[in-house]
């Protein structure tokens, strides 16, 4: 396993930082998040032309054929710089997913629309049960003439707002083990019997409730075989598990070096703060939680770029980085003093999506349980 970057990654981050720095400003962020978007259509055209959605795909769909590894480079500059949009769900989660499960027709359609930013897609999958687990889910899909209706609600649906599809996950059928009952499909949210509102989040990051309530969709919908949809959803998890850790070491990473700056620049008792012991202590401490973090998520990355299994990989992953993206800004935050509590220091802002960081793809209980499951308990 080499983890170094190649010429082109060291590229891919290098221009990724530079663009991210121009284009997505801080104030950019904090107008997103009260945006009714939550994200900028004109920074999503710019990703596009950069070759970013489409970076993922084979060159015949449009893409550039890179692999997964080099999309997870990129999100660590994304969530460096707290970059609003539905990148992970519809590039991630749905781009890729179709891209495994899909029908020729379907990567047809759809793969050159997401890699040219034309359509966006957002995965609906939990539900009020709050789990990620197959038998969390109720939503039901009864086939009827060909058709079928769905009918269910879906909550913390990411960006759902203003997708274009939904990768849905519901029950089509009774079976001894939960995971072999459901289906996934591509529903397009344009369709009659589909409600979407935003739910108010401490991130303010646009998750969605959508009911469905008699929702029709057809057999061309379906996204891989009918009751083999939980495989489609696992393998989502892991990539989007494992992402969601390289944005969380982008994220902090930007609070380390807010934080060791401002210990260099701020004079107490007529000199810098960052010549205090216990704030060295906290900043040495906060250097070696990035650094690990960066570790155990590149090697679950790279894992997951080579197709080799990876579930244990993923979850220790996704529960050690989510422990540290929330020291780190508590840290942060702890450095700067009153001012890093305030809605206005970007501090802050890192705080928030560290919270909320937390709980996506399963909390630290969640991978817990995954872990043991993997070790045979």
């Amino acid at each position: 396993m080499n983890l170094d970057f190649s010429e082109y990654q060291t590229m891919i981050k290098t221009q990724a930082r530079d663009f991210l720095e121009r284009e997505c400003p801080k104030s950019l962020v904090r107008e997103m998040e009260v945006s009714e978007d939550g994200y900028s259509r004109e920074l999503w055209r710019k990703m596009a032309e950069l070759g970013w959605l489409g970076m993922a795909f084979p060159e015949k769909y449009g893409g550039s054929g890179g692999e997964f590894m080099d999309v997870a480079i990129l999100i660590e500059e994304m969530g460096r710089s707290l970059l609003p949009g539905p990148f992970l769900s519809s590039v991630v989660l749905g781009g890729l997913g179709i891209l495994d499960a899909g029908s020729d027709r379907q990567r047809e359609k759809f793969i050159p629309l997401i890699a040219g930013g034309d359509v966006t897609i957002a995965m609906a999958l939990t539900e009020p049960a709050a789990s990620y687990m197959a038998s969390g889910i109720t939503t039901r899909a009864m086939h009827t003439n060909s058709m079928y209706s769905i009918e269910g609600s879906k909550l913390f649906v990411g960006y759902a707002n203003v997708c274009d599809y939904l990768l849905t996950i519901a029950m089509t059928g009774e079976a001894e083990s939960p995971e072999n009952g459901l289906t996934a499909f591509l529903v397009p949210v344009k369709l009659p019997g589909i409600r979407c509102n935003v739910i108010p989040t401490i991130a303010l990051d646009k998750q969605c409730e959508v009911v469905f309530q008699g929702t029709e969709v057809s057999q061309e919908d379906v996204l891989g075989d009918v009751g083999g949809g939980w495989r489609v959803i696992e393998k989502a998890m892991l990539r989007g598990a494992a992402a969601k850790c390289a944005e969380m070491v982008g994220g902090a990473e930007a609070v380390l070096e807010m934080a060791t700056s401002y210990a260099k620049d701020r004079v107490q008792y007529g000199r810098p703060i960052g010549s205090f012991q216990v704030i060295q202590h906290y900043l040495a401490n906060m250097w070696i939680d990035v650094e690990t973090a960066r570790s155990i998520s590149y090697e679950a990355i790279w894992k997951v770029s080579q197709g080799l299994p990876c579930k244990r990989e993923v979850a220790s992953a996704k529960g050690w980085v989510s422990q540290v993206y929330n020291r780190v800004t508590e840290r942060g935050i702890q450095i700067h003093g009153t001012i890093g509590l305030t809605r206005d220091h970007d501090v802050s802002l890192y705080y928030r999506r560290a919270k909320a960081a937390e709980l996506a793809f399963g909390d630290l209980n969640y991978q817990r349980e995954m872990i043991a499951q993997e070790i045979g308990l």
